[in-house]
């Protein structure tokens, strides 16, 4: 069977800038930060107080009081992204052929804040006071499940928790089965909420995040000198993907191309990377491969860039080795210094913002950019947003365990 051509018809984000796809552009194009002190819980024994939170989100807004209540926050992220990506790309429900239409949605860690939560219960109040809906408001693939019932899809329905590369492993996988005809549209991406006291005061033990407390806005400053680590985000990104003859029979808008869709293990280290780069070097290769692409093909690059030391450094340099002398000329922007690290839910919101920087032809910035690091020597697109013409541009997501995904999109009029 002759691979199938797979496009991206519909984006739906929710963000720490902003509650919908246009909103949350708007605040890219901007070098908006979105990062601030924490509000969700009382921080100040922390040694990092600082998050990206989303901002007036109300789950009532997107499924009723019976239902948000069986819900951890990242499915409330999950299902109304995938609302605003089905609005988008014009899905009609009831959907015409729901067997053929699947559903993946990725989430690092789940519902931590629903098990915080129940967890306090069972300390101070025992057992019997336990939700009953504990178990199905947590676990990794009830984004999946909810959204499929929500849409009526009925096809392919999984989800993957991969850590930071989850997200894009969802639209990966999305990508190959309609490839390979077992789907003609998937929903698919990443959501995470994980602003809660166990997860911040976790990563901050493991020396992973910015303590620059008394500025949030300044603190997430990929590939500059003094970045001294990330800030965590929530959210989701949702792209629909489809077959290509059926989205143009259909009217559909295309925003991408899926060329390719690279995976690679480092087999180095449960949390850092490895020191030469290897496996960024070899997922970005396949992912070229599979899309038949050569490095010159590229014109921009989503990097992982989670400004912390090791990745910033390690992964320019992995660039470098897989574009050789056009690693010059490509543009290397992080949004993480503006929408902070959604671990599970990066590689979905970077995906769909992958697609939107092909739509408008415009280059997101990488924010407090102020202090060049000679190890991170690329063009990093600093502080300001850039018109530019875009062709292909190419997604990382690196993840805890060694596992790392590289996405490679092209704009619908230039194959």
């Amino acid at each position: 069977m002759t691979p199938r051509r797979v496009v991206v018809t519909g984006v739906g984000l929710v963000s720490p800038l902003g509650i919908g796809t246009s909103e949350t552009w708007q605040g890219l194009v901007a070098g908006r930060s979105g990062a601030g002190h924490i509000t969700r819980f009382d921080a100040s024994d922390f040694s990092s107080r600082i998050a990206c939170e989303v901002k007036g989100f109300d789950p009532l807004d997107y499924a009723d009081r019976r239902d948000a209540r069986k819900m951890d926050t990242f499915i409330q992220y999950a299902l109304a992204a995938s609302l605003f990506a089905a609005e988008d790309a014009g899905l009609e429900t009831p959907l015409a052929n729901p067997d053929r239409v699947g559903v993946v949605i990725s989430s690092g860690i789940g519902g931590f804040e629903t098990i915080e939560r129940e967890h306090r219960k069972l300390l101070e109040k025992g057992p019997r006071r336990i939700s009953p809906f504990f178990v199905p408001a947590m676990v990794v693939n009830l984004a999946a499940g909810w959204v499929s019932i929500r849409l009526g899809a009925r096809g392919p329905n999984s989800a993957m928790a991969t850590a930071c590369s989850a997200g894009a492993h969802a639209v990966g996988e999305a990508f190959r089965l309609i490839r390979h005809g077992h789907a003609d549209v998937v929903v698919a991406g990443g959501a995470e909420a994980t602003i809660t006291p166990m997860c911040i005061g976790g990563f901050a033990s493991m020396k992973a995040l910015s303590t620059r407390n008394d500025e949030p806005e300044r603190a997430s400053r990929p590939f500059d000198r003094d970045r001294d680590g990330f800030v965590v985000g929530e959210g989701a990104g949702i792209l629909v993907l489809e077959e290509r003859e059926e989205a143009l029979a259909r009217g559909a808008t295309l925003y991408a191309e899926v060329l390719g869709y690279g995976m690679s293990g480092d087999a180095f280290h449960i949390t850092a990377p490895a020191e030469d780069g290897s496996g960024a070097v070899r997922v970005m290769q396949a992912a070229l491969a599979e899309a038949g692409a050569s490095p010159e093909d590229v014109d921009a690059v989503n990097a992982h860039g989670t400004s912390t030391p090791l990745n910033d450094r390690i992964e320019t340099a992995a660039i470098r080795r897989v574009f050789g002398g056009h690693a010059d000329r490509l543009a290397v922007s992080s949004t993480k210094s503006m929408t902070g690290h959604l671990l599970g839910g990066a590689g979905g919101l970077e995906a769909g913002i992958s697609c939107l920087t092909l739509r408008h032809q415009t280059l997101p910035p990488t924010i407090n950019y102020e202090t060049p690091d000679p190890d991170c020597d690329l063009d990093n697109v600093p502080n300001t947003a850039r018109p530019a013409t875009v062709r292909t541009v190419l997604s990382n997501s690196f993840g805890f365990g060694g596992t790392n995904v590289s996405l490679l999109f092209r704009h619908p009029d230039a194959g």
